[in-house]
């Protein structure tokens, strides 16, 4: 009975030491848990100063090279009054510490994680357009720095950043305006720290980016060093150029102008004598054409040059106001049509007639047929004879002119007011039908010119 117990202990025994051999056998495959042991050693006391900056490449006193990517996540709003963008992206640097090399286990610890910056070096970069800025920490802060084992540190975060982006209204709103997102070394100079964009694909931008009145429709990649008083710093620059949607502005603007100063022509065809009618429809069109006028502007900076909305508002306000004058001077019309009929009442034209006749010498007043043609002579001296072609001569000139189309059809129209109201059913459709054929040949070509 003994022997057999003690094999069974001895089983046991060796089944105990073989669990324990394969804990241990994947303790060793687990190479995560060497991160601590490797982040100690290469970033212990005494070992690495984050004070210093990395060396240049191949390990000479050269400046470092800090290579840059951006991500676009998304673009908020883009303000014409305040001349600024907001714009959310994940910023990203890349360079070659060699002080941070370590083994990697034959390739089975692929880089180490950390969370807090100020364990290694950083570029100083900062961005020099920027208005306001924050990070995100929700639910962790969004920023990680991976160590390669070849000395490779990785430095990524998530920011959202207001930017300013001075814009050229003149050709609003059929403008495109270019924003630029500036980042330089902040105290490094290129002899220290140079910024370099990553090859290939440096800026990407996310695909579904919707932008309210706006459409992003390229973007370019630049360096601007700048030199001041203490050396030439490193910049880099992202230039954007974003179109205006004009169809919002087409429906807001551009459709109710033109409706506006259409339904001040109305005013033609009412009746001269409806002066409430066409008073009340002028003064509300012009008002609500000066309401629209301030709307827009109030959207805008006071800059001080001239807008293409500015010229569409001016024209369409000064055709509701000409709209209006031209009732004003209807009614002086019609006011002196009615004098004029008064005095002809008053007077009736066969007594002006008897007056003038009676007015006149007996040798001026002309006398009937049968007494002239009595009183011919049957021979005519030299002086009667060239008196006579005078007469013809002049019988000639006097004789009335042909009338044109024009004035024979505004013949129709017996009063001076009802003619200036046919004149201006016409002249106004027509003048502003050039307006808009100028202003808009005029603005796409420049359109055109400045894409070019």
């Amino acid at each position: 009975m003994w022997p057999g117990v003690l094999k069974l202990l001895v089983l046991l025994t060796f089944l105990l030491h073989l669990s324990r051999c394969a804990q241990m056998q994947k303790k060793v495959v687990n190479f995560r848990e060497k991160e601590k042991e490797v982040l100690d050693d290469i970033l212990g006391p005494g070992r690495y100063d984050a004070r210093i900056r990395p060396s240049g490449e191949n390990g000479t006193d050269g400046p470092a090279i800090v290579r840059v990517n951006l991500f676009v996540r998304s673009i908020a709003t883009i303000s014409d009054i305040k001349m600024e963008y907001s714009v959310q992206l994940t910023f990203r640097e890349q360079w070659l510490d060699e002080r941070l090399r370590f083994s990697d286990f034959k390739g089975r610890l692929k880089y180490l994680t950390l969370t807090d910056a100020s364990r290694v070096w950083m570029p100083d970069l900062f961005f020099s357009n920027e208005k306001e800025g924050h990070f995100h920490n929700i639910i962790m802060p969004n920023v990680y720095i991976r160590i390669f084992p070849n000395g490779f540190v990785l430095y990524s975060i998530r920011i959202s950043l207001t930017l300013s982006c001075p814009m050229n209204l003149k050709l609003y709103p059929l403008d495109r305006q270019v924003c630029s997102l500036r980042m330089a070394s902040y105290g490094w100079t290129t002899d220290d720290l140079v910024f370099l964009w990553k090859e290939g694909d440096p800026v990407q931008v996310v695909k579904n980016l919707h932008l309210p009145r706006f459409t992003l429709e390229k973007f370019y990649t630049d360096y601007c060093n700048s030199k001041t008083n203490t050396g030439e710093y490193s910049c880099l620059k992202v230039d954007l150029l974003f179109k205006r949607e004009f169809s919002y502005y087409l429906i807001q603007i551009y459709i109710p102008c033109c409706m506006l100063v259409i339904v001040s022509w109305v005013s033609f065809w009412l009746d001269q004598s409806a002066v409430p009618a066409r008073v009340s429809l002028g003064v509300t069109t012009l008002l609500t054409m000066a309401t629209q006028t301030s709307g827009i502007n109030a959207s805008l900076p006071p800059v001080s040059y001239t807008k293409a909305i500015d010229i569409w508002t001016g024209v369409c306000l000064t055709f509701v106001f000409g709209a209006l004058l031209e009732f004003a001077l209807v009614n002086y019309a019609s006011r002196s049509d009615m004098h004029s009929d008064n005095i002809e009442k008053k007077y009736p034209p066969s007594e002006t007639e008897q007056s003038t006749s009676m007015d006149l010498p007996s040798d001026q007043v002309e006398p009937d047929n049968s007494s002239n043609f009595a009183m011919k002579p049957l021979v005519r001296q030299p002086e009667d004879t060239m008196s006579m072609d005078r007469m013809e001569h002049c019988e000639l000139h006097m004789q009335p002119r042909k009338k044109n189309c024009c004035r024979s059809w505004l013949s129709k129209f017996p009063t001076r007011s009802k003619r200036i109201d046919v004149i201006s059913r016409i002249f106004f459709p027509i003048v502003f039908a050039f307006f808009n054929l100028a202003y808009w040949s005029a603005y796409l070509f420049r359109k055109e010119e400045q894409d070019e």
